[in-house]
Order: C-alpha cells, then structure tokens, then sequence
C-alpha cells in the first residue's frame, strides 16, 4: 500500500482480507473545498449517487455534510432516504424524479424531486394539492438529449401566469454533454441556452455544472455548482492533469507466485506466449469484484488497438497483467521485480495513489466512473476519518 496510509490501527479483517479498499475521507473532505474554492460565488453541493460512487454514501454522506456540504444530489430516493440520517439540515435533490407510489418517501424524508418531464410535473402537482406545499426542481434540457424538459416548454412553464402557485421550484438546472472537453463548441451552445432558462425563472438558482462544466470556469458556475467525480479522485476534464487528491485505493492480495518457462501461455485461451522465463502473481480480484475483463493483457477485443493492458503496483514497481483477467483471478508479471521484495500474501494496488484510477480505466477503454461504481461486494473496506 502507499505510504501515505498508516496501517497500524486497521483492523485484524482488513489486514487479513483478500481485497482491500481504503478510502481516504481527509482526502475526500479536500476536493470537496477545493471544488468549493473554484466555485467562486456559488454554492457548492455534492453528487452521492450510486452508493457516493461505490465509496458508501453514509461515511461519504456524512464526511461532506460536516465539511460544509448542504446540497446533495442522488439517483433514486432511497439513496436520499439513507443520506437524510446523515445530512439532517440538507436539501438533497432526486434527479430521477418522482412517479406515482413515491410520495411517502419524498414527504417524509424531506426530498426534492428533480422533474424531468411533463408527465412527472402532472404528478407532483396532484401530490402538492393533497399532501401540501413541497419543494421541487425542475431538470430542463439544453441539447443533452437524456432527461429534462424540452426547452421551449420550461420556457413556456416560467411564462404561464397561470401556472399553480403551489409548484414551488427552488432550482432549475440542467447538464453539460460534452463539459469533459473545454474545446467543445457544444459547451458553448448550452450555456447560451442555459442562460435563457435561467432569466426566465428569475430568482430562482440555477445550476448547470457538475465537475467538469465547474472547471470550465465562472460563467458556467450560475448559484450552485454539483461537483461528483472530481469529489472522488477521479479525473474530470480530458487532457487535463487530475488537481484532485486521489481518494480510493483498491488492492488485491498474492495468492501465488509461481515461475514458468519462455514460450508457455497464461491463462484461459492461452493467448498470452511468454518470451522469457517469468515469475507471475496470481492475484485475488476478477470480474466478480469490478476488475474489467477488458483489463486484461491479451484475449480481448481491446487488445487488438495500441491500448496496452492494465498494470498493478508493488514494491515500487508497475507490473503488468498476463493473459486474460477471470472471474476471482488476475495474473500480473512480476519478473522485473527484485524476487526479495515480494512474497505471496503481500498486496498489489490495482488502483490508488501509485496508480490512478483513470489510467487503468483507459486501459479498459471505459473511465474511471464506471470502476468505482463497479466495485464488488467483496472488499473489506476501511475509512480513514477526515481531519
């Protein structure tokens, strides 16, 4: 593991556990401040979905809550059900809307619904006009394409005087597609869009980015910025060095090490041909844990482009992956590494500090999201408490 974690009061099961995830909550606290700094003017919430990004919403939830967080943005509402314990004075935003069933959650947790069409916006207000007045907000789309209300038709909804006193946006927001690329002119489109959107509800908030369009800089911050991946670690904007502290590190432990021979193969479909006596690791974490097939060494469509396969890290040393990734077992090479240095039992780090999540998610052709948020049920977990 990095240094930079202290092992000595982990406890007996993690130090024993064929699959670690230490998640750095100091950390996690820093890029929510840093995030909160290039703000400028504008609040600052936090994206908890699917699990706080697989890291667990109630030691992420409660980490930002008392870091200064008080908006909160989740899936589904039962994530917001399990944050409300740990965020008591935050409004926490449903981004799926709300559908017929649902109301006695949102009431009695206290969420807001995100509408995203005109069937949910039909909905809450039959919900309003029998269980009182409730806070929503409204999800209009500027050239996305995925949820949100045509544009014309927010427009239109802000100019109804008609419109029900009883539907109370507290905030309209919506979505950048491409705010991972600055150079997009589609960035630019949206914003002029946004900005019509955001006058027509005149002194209502309204919030267009999440970590990428807020690293885009303060035009696109308007009164509340929704910072998620970069809360996490994780790269935001493509081509760009990370400014994030690195917050999770995943590692899997030795089960072997064994020798084989120049010209034998490695792993199912023997499509990896070793060209010189090796010493591999064989490694407790596969598919099953969210260690992608497509991480793997040789045996896979991806492997057929330039893009190299994964690498772990020991001893100083990155170490690639052999043959094929399976179900509970990944193969790395561990010949460049001194025989002394390591031993069966020890740990590599499939990602962290030493190796960043996003460089082993390209090897994969995917993004760093998708590997947090894939993580398996079979990590023992260990929090390191924020300052």
């Amino acid at each position: 593991m990095s240094a930079a974690f202290d092992l000595t009061d982990a406890s007996d099961e993690f130090l024993a556990a064929p699959l670690r995830l230490t998640i750095d909550l100091s950390a996690l606290a820093d890029n929510w401040r840093d995030m909160a700094r290039r703000s400028g003017t504008a609040r600052t919430a936090a994206v908890v979905k699917a699990d706080a990004y697989g890291l667990g919403i109630e030691d992420v939830g409660q980490t930002l809550y008392h870091a200064g967080a008080r908006d909160f943005f989740v899936a589904v509402p039962a994530e917001g059900a399990t944050l409300r314990a740990y965020a008591p004075e935050a409004r926490i935003f449903v981004l799926s809307g709300i559908w017929p069933g649902m109301e006695a959650v949102f009431f009695e947790h206290d969420l807001v619904p995100v509408i995203a069409s005109q069937e949910q916006l039909a909905f809450w207000m039959s919900a309003v006009a029998e269980h009182g007045d409730h806070p929503c907000a409204l999800h209009v789309d500027t050239g996305f394409n995925r949820l949100g209300l045509p544009l014309e038709d927010a427009l239109a909804l802000a100019d109804d005087v008609s419109r029900p006193a009883s539907l109370s946006p507290v905030l309209v927001l919506s979505h950048l597609a491409c705010g991972d690329d600055p150079a997009s002119p589609m960035n630019r489109q949206q914003l002029e869009s946004f900005r019509r959107v955001s006058a027509a509800f005149e002194g209502i908030d309204s919030s267009l980015s999440a970590s990428a369009g807020t690293l885009l800089g303060s035009e696109f911050h308007f009164d509340l910025t929704r910072p998620g991946i970069a809360l996490y670690g994780g790269e935001a904007v493509n081509g760009v060095q990370n400014p994030m502290r690195p917050v999770a590190t995943a590692e899997a432990r030795i089960l072997q090490i064994r020798d084989a021979k120049a010209g034998e193969t490695v792993s199912y479909g023997g499509t990896a041909t070793l060209n010189r006596d090796s010493r591999l690791a064989i490694v407790s974490a596969g598919y099953a844990d969210g260690y992608l097939r497509a991480l793997s060494g040789s045996g896979v469509p991806l492997r057929e482009t330039s893009i190299p396969g994964a690498f772990g890290f020991i001893a100083g040393h990155k170490v690639p992956v052999v043959g094929r990734v399976t179900m509970d077992l990944t193969i790395f090479d561990v010949t460049d590494v001194p025989a002394g240095a390591i031993s069966a039992g020890d740990y590599i780090e499939l990602f962290g500090a030493n190796m960043p999540i996003d460089e082993v998610a390209r090897a994969a052709g995917t993004i760093g999201y998708e590997l947090l948020t894939g993580l398996g049920l079979r990590y023992e977990r260990r929090y390191i408490d924020a300052l």
